[in-house]
């Protein structure tokens, strides 16, 4: 499988200059600044208030803003957007969401709008790593089988791409704080299980100059809107 970047898949495949862009599920808001830098007008919808306090926080990039909200109930009026982006978040709906949060993409996208799915494969060194804080091969699988049915909501499906990703990580720390930050309730298993973590830590990276670096499997399904 071919070593990729999430950026720069996500700047081949989604043309966003001058594009209102939905991005589901934001978190901190890294990619909402990202895309809004490269000439798209971007809001970020977050249902944590922590998360959506750390993306208000930062740096403040022109045509980016953020807001409180639910992928199953999108605050917004049918036909506003011209691509719906789910980074590394569907799987984290509720399973009983899941196809609904993709219905509420296609309402709410332009007639030929763009749902751009990025989400990671159960499998990988950096899945290894996390697989005893929270396994989530059940999810990531339900999730990709709601991607699969994306016509019956209107949407059809373009392209499909995987490739290796490379997740660096300065430090154990960092890296106990990304997991946790979408999920807070891991936090009681790293505590638990923290002398275990930190020995798989250091097995499965590579020693890299910016700390560790692990390989996480990727897939990416581009659809459109009929």
């Amino acid at each position: 499988m071919e070593k990729r970047r999430n950026s720069d898949v996500l700047k081949e495949n989604l043309s966003l200059s001058g594009k209102k862009v939905l991005d589901i599920g934001c978190g901190d808001g890294a990619l909402v600044r990202s895309m809004a830098q490269q000439g798209a007008n971007v809001t970020g919808l977050e249902p944590s208030t922590a998360q959506l306090a750390k993306a208000h926080a930062a740096p403040k990039v022109d045509k980016a803003e953020y807001i409180q909200g639910s992928a199953l109930d999108l605050p917004f009026d049918d036909s506003q957007f011209d691509c719906v982006v789910f980074f590394n978040s569907l799987h984290h709906i509720p399973e009983t969401g899941r196809f609904k949060a993709l219905e509420e993409a296609s309402r709410v996208l332009k007639s030929g709008g763009i749902v751009y799915i990025c989400e990671p494969v159960a499998q990988g060194p950096h899945f290894e790593l996390m697989l005893p804080v929270d396994d989530e091969t059940e999810v990531r699988a339900h999730a990709y089988a709601q991607i699969k049915r994306a016509g019956e909501a209107g949407l059809q499906e373009l392209e499909e791409i995987t490739y290796e990703h490379t997740v660096v990580r300065a430090s154990y720390e960092e890296f106990r704080d990304k997991i946790i930050a979408p999920d807070p309730q891991r936090k009681a298993k790293f505590d638990a299980l923290d002398g275990d973590l930190r020995q798989s830590f250091e097995q499965l990276g590579t020693k890299v100059e910016q700390g560790f670096a692990f390989i996480q499997p990727m897939r990416v399904n581009v659809l459109k809107k009929v």
